[in-house]
């Protein structure tokens, strides 16, 4: 279907404003989990940790240019898009139908959400991945498989979209897809071989850092997702992201408190992001009021499966990608079936709603669990995925980037004799 063209008559500039600032937004993001990330890994590993999300800026925004914008929101039925927005084609001085959007616009602002969910993935891989071959599987897994899911959900057509269930901004598009992937691939991958969980997060700091720019850059991620200023969803949804993750936030603390005896400056950040993914299916759907309850429900359950995912100790969710994005993104989707103003359950009595977010769901992981394993699976017999065990041990970044989070002790020369002599002689002219 061809776009129309641009005019001003066609184009809204609030709407532009507001999408164009809420892209930039969330592509601060994805420096955010870099920091988030770096902070909880061991120090040998930090460059290498923030790199995986870094280098996603890179190789995503072109698989989604070239290929992965057609395949998620082309018009060719209910399974996947087609070719003709291929290389952005069809959307220079387009409109984006009769959203208000110029069609690059459009396409920008989902690329950062495909940038950011492809770097979610490294949080179930880190300190143990070659980074080659991570750069491979990120480039196939963003065509693979969000690009089919994103169309599926919010594509022309696609049938969970089709079916009814609702996805304000990525709860199953974006965070079931990476966190089940990161399960998955990291169970093929193999567990640490030299973890120091005693030792705790080699840089508070970075995590702290990390979550507020998660924080800060989500009100774009859910707030201009809404593609409009003017019917009041936007700001709907700016303050229910608001107060889900405070809502959490507090919630984890008290979790924290009651449970270790502590609360923590990294419970507070990881608390905070686990509201901000189970508001995201939610965000434009629910009332403030209500987001409070998503907090206060999200944050007990991602704080449950990340006690369960790292005791049974099956696959080594590093970084709990899974326990935060992957079931965080389960949660907010059923929650949003709850209570969602139109057709939720605490408002109509029926479970119609509830029972399609839930269907929605499963299938965002089944399809996500089965391309996953089937492309890390394919990669593991053509390609070396691991680090040796002594860059592994020793820590990747110095093999891998040739750097390192701390600075090498710098000798600078030293000076002359006479030229001390000289200074000392003479007189100080510092006031």
């Amino acid at each position: 279907m061809a776009n129309p063209a641009l005019t001003d008559d066609a184009v809204s500039p609030g709407a532009v404003a507001w999408v164009l600032t809420s892209t930039a937004f969330v592509f601060l993001m994805t420096a955010g989990l870099g920091f988030f990330y770096g902070g909880l890994v061991r120090d040998t590993n930090i460059i290498n940790t923030m790199m995986m999300s870094v280098v996603s800026m890179g190789i995503v925004t072109l698989t989604w240019m070239v290929f992965g914008f057609s395949w998620a929101f082309g018009d060719n039925g209910m399974f996947i898009g087609n070719f003709d927005y291929s290389l952005w084609m069809g959307l220079d001085m387009k409109m984006w139908g009769d959203s208000g959007l110029p069609g690059l616009v459009f396409a920008a602002f989902q690329m950062t959400f495909a940038i950011i969910s492809s770097a979610i993935i490294s949080g179930s891989l880190v300190e143990r991945m070659r980074f080659s071959a991570y750069c491979i599987m990120l480039a196939l897994w963003s065509l693979l498989i969000y690009a089919p899911l994103c169309h599926w959900v919010w594509g022309p057509g696609g049938w969970i979209g089709e079916m009814g269930a609702l996805d304000f901004a990525g709860g199953t598009v974006v965070h079931i897809s990476s966190g089940v992937s990161g399960l998955v691939a990291g169970g093929i991958l193999g567990p640490r071989r030299h973890v120091e969980k005693d030792l705790g997060p080699a840089n508070v700091p970075f995590v702290i850092l990390g979550g507020c720019l998660l924080w800060f850059g989500w009100l774009g991620f859910n707030g201009g997702s809404a593609l409009s200023v003017t019917d009041g969803v936007a700001a709907r949804a700016v303050a229910t992201t608001f107060v889900a993750s405070a809502s959490s936030m507090l919630t984890w603390l008290a979790l924290e408190r009651i449970l270790k005896g502590k609360s923590t400056s990294v419970g507070a950040s990881v608390g905070a992001v686990a509201g901000l993914v189970c508001i995201t299916p939610a965000a434009g759907f629910v009332t403030p009021g209500w987001s409070i309850a998503i907090g206060a429900l999200g944050a007990p359950w991602c704080f449950a499966t990340v006690e369960i995912v790292n005791r049974i100790n099956l696959v080594d969710d590093t970084l709990d990608a899974f326990g935060l994005h992957g079931s965080g993104g389960i949660a907010g989707a059923i929650l949003t079936g709850i209570f969602a103003v139109e057709d939720g359950l605490i408002y109509t009595g029926s479970f119609l709603l509830l029972g399609k977010q839930i269907a929605g769901a499963l299938a965002g992981v089944a399809f996500s669990a089965v391309g996953t394993a089937i492309i890390v699976g394919v990669m593991k017999l053509l390609l070396k995925l691991r680090i040796p065990e002594d860059q592994e041990a020793g820590g990747v970044d110095q093999h891998t980037h040739g750097e390192s989070y701390h600075s090498p002790v710098k000798q600078y020369p030293k000076a002359k004799s006479s030229d001390v002599s000289e200074s000392t002689e003479q007189p100080s002219e510092t006031v």
